[in-house]
């Protein structure tokens, strides 16, 4: 059993949300990101990441940094960029890429669901890389960057997203890179009521993306009881914004590998050792693995298909997943890389950059790369019921959601 629920989100003026709405803050790089909010000054950014704000010496997580955050923020509110809604409400946020749509319920998912694993994890987090956003939630009063969630597809859910979809969206615009976005509110009391008591029926909604942001929310929330002795679990703080997709509407891309060095090997005799588990086989064109088990590799200009030996694939959730087949045979015993998680000697490219981004980095700073073939939903799930954790950049999801348009206010 999940609870779901709507909420009071702050969002957008209708006029400017297009000019708001941003990527999510760990996108950019300082410099990046400065680049972004001097060119929109309206982007969410500007708050997401508000050192921007600041010259170049002053610390990215100084003080004045997150009180910036919320005088922006307040500051946006009184000039009417932003409005609150009165009443509680879910949002259907629909985004369009290359002609294919996913469409996400917005919705605040709760933090004894994260704490008791009925939202479910595959990926552990580091502390380091909370306590920026703990400290941006707890400062702003406010959660900011929607969590990436999903659950197996439920009927009453997608009648009520397609019934609310049959009236005019509050938004559509097309961002700069191209994707479509879509909002549609769910606010008629029999639908929220359907909505919440359907998801009470799903006992398992997963992660796909977002675990730091997921966790430094929970931390915030949790601080918040420790204040309030007396909290009785209808505060805003024990809730955090998220986006709740339907699996049957999530397409995760690959996410691929480049390394460095052959390891001290030869050509022929790198190629020797990765034939010892795997069917190397020269092509003509660039690979893109079109089956589990298959990967493609570039070096010096040619591309070969590696086919993973019957003997070295698993029935297991994790030694089964191909980012997990390479690694185990080719990755470490082959080329030495024991934690890709720490290894200067391989880097990661998201497979929204295609492949001749893998034929540039081989041919520059980087001397061999590998397609994968993508990690599916199903494999996602597999691995968080098991209580497993994924292997390092396992998963790509695009397109990425925005921040800026759905915000859910906390009590201090």
């Amino acid at each position: 059993m999940s609870k779901v629920k709507p909420f009071f989100c702050v969002r957008p003026n209708k006029e400017v949300a297009d000019q708001v709405a941003a990527l999510p803050y760990d996108v950019y790089n300082r410099k990046e990101a400065k680049e972004v909010v001097s060119n929109a000054p309206l982007s969410f950014l500007r708050i997401d990441r508000a050192e921007t704000n600041f010259d170049d010496n002053v610390d990215t997580y100084a003080d004045e940094v997150y009180a910036k955050a919320r005088e922006l923020y307040e500051d946006m509110l009184k000039k009417g960029v932003y409005e609150k809604d009165d009443e509680e409400s879910y949002y259907i946020y629909e985004l369009t890429m290359n002609g294919r749509s996913q469409t996400g319920l917005v919705a605040c998912a709760s933090i004894d669901d994260y704490v008791n694993e009925v939202i479910k994890k595959h990926e552990n987090t580091r502390a380091d890389k909370e306590v920026d956003r703990i400290r941006h939630v707890d400062t702003m009063k406010a959660q900011t960057g929607p969590i990436f969630l999903a659950y197996r597809a439920n009927e009453v859910i997608n009648q009520e997203v397609a019934k609310a979809q049959e009236a005019a969206p509050l938004y559509d615009f097309i961002s700069e890179d191209g994707i479509g976005h879509k909002v549609w509110k769910i606010s008629e009391t029999e639908s929220v009521k359907n909505i919440q008591s359907a998801f009470e029926g799903i006992s398992e909604i997963y992660i796909a993306d977002g675990h730091h942001r997921a966790a430094s929310a929970v931390k915030v929330g949790l601080k918040r009881r420790e204040a309030h002795k007396d909290y009785n679990g209808t505060e805003e703080f024990n809730y955090f914004l998220s986006v709740l997709f339907p699996d049957e509407q999530l397409m995760i891309m690959d996410y691929n590998r480049v390394v460095k060095d052959l390891n001290g090997y030869t050509k022929e005799e790198f190629l020797n050792a990765v034939s010892k588990d795997f069917v190397v086989e020269e092509k003509a064109a660039a690979v893109s693995p079109s089956q589990k088990g298959t990967f493609g590799m570039y070096l010096e200009g040619t591309w070969y298909l590696l086919t993973a030996k019957e003997d070295i694939c698993s029935k297991d959730p994790v030694d089964g997943l191909d980012v997990a087949i390479l690694q185990n045979h080719l990755l470490e015993p082959v080329l030495g890389i024991k934690d890709p998680k720490t290894d200067k000697r391989i880097d990661f490219v998201g497979g929204i950059r295609g492949l001749k981004e893998l034929e540039k980095r081989a041919q520059s700073d980087m001397k061999l790369a590998f397609s994968m073939y993508p990690t599916s939903i199903g494999e996602l799930f597999a691995v968080a019921d098991a209580g497993r954790l994924m292997p390092p950049k396992s998963t790509w999801f695009e397109p990425k959601l925005r921040s800026g348009i759905f915000i859910h206010e906390i009590e201090d």
